[in-house]
C-alpha cells in the first residue's frame, strides 16, 4: 500500500465540467464580471454561477466545453470571446465535479439572451463593487445533508450570495484582475 492511501477508501471518479468567466470593460472603463443566476430547478437552484456545465463526449477539450456552454446558456458565441487564461482547476466538495474555469474577455451583446429553462437572469457586477467593504463575508450555515453548521464564505451581490465553487474562483481571480495581470 502506498503512503497516504487506504484500500478501504472508495475512489469516486470526478466528472469533468468547464465554465467561462466572462469579463469586459463598460463605457466608463469599469471592469465587469458576468454571472448567471440559475433557475430554481436542480441541485444548484437560484445560485449565482458562471456559464458552464458538464463536458459532452463531442467536446474536443475543456475549453470547447466552456465555449459551448456559454453559447447554449447565454447566447454568447465563441466569436465574441477572447480566452485570456485557463484558471486553476477547482473541485466540488459535494457533487463530484472537476471544473476547468476559463477567463474570457468578451464583446458584450447589446441585449443578453439566455436559456430560460436553466437561467433566471444574467448579472453584471463591477470589480469595484466586489471590492467594497462588507461585500465579502462568512456566516455559519446549516447546509442540506450536514449535521452541523459550516462556516461559509461568500460575496454579497445585491440580494444574492456568490458562494461555493464560483466564490472560490472569484476569490482567487480578484487580486489578479485588480493587479492588471490581463489586458481586459
Amino acid at each position: 500500500m502506498t503512503s497516504g492511501s487506504s484500500s478501504s477508501e472508495p475512489t469516486i471518479p470526478l466528472r469533468e465540467a468547464s465554465v467561462l468567466v466572462p469579463v469586459y470593460r463598460n463605457a466608463a472603463g469599469e471592469l465587469i464580471l458576468v454571472l448567471i443566476r440559475r433557475t430554481m430547478h436542480g441541485a444548484h437552484g437560484g445560485e449565482l454561477a458562471f456559464p458552464g456545465g458538464k463536458r459532452d463526449p463531442n467536446d474536443s477539450s475543456a475549453r470547447a466545453t466552456a465555449l459551448r456552454e456559454a453559447e447554449e446558456e447565454i447566447s454568447l458565441p465563441a466569436t465574441a470571446v477572447e480566452l485570456l487564461a485557463e484558471l486553476p482547476v477547482v473541485q466540488t466538495r459535494a457533487t463530484g465535479f472537476r471544473i476547468s474555469p476559463f477567463l474570457g474577455r468578451i464583446t458584450r451583446p447589446e441585449k443578453w439572451q439566455w436559456q430560460a429553462r436553466e437561467i433566471e437572469e444574467v448579472l453584471e457586477v463591477s470589480l469595484a463593487e466586489l471590492l467594497l467593504p462588507g461585500r465579502h463575508a462568512a456566516e455559519s450555515v446549516l447546509l442540506p445533508g450536514q449535521s452541523r453548521p459550516l462556516l461559509v464564505a461568500f460575496y454579497r451581490i445585491g440580494e444574492y450570495y456568490l458562494w461555493g465553487v464560483s466564490y472560490r474562483i472569484v476569490r482567487e481571480l480578484l487580486p489578479r484582475l485588480q493587479a492588471g495581470e490581463w489586458e481586459v
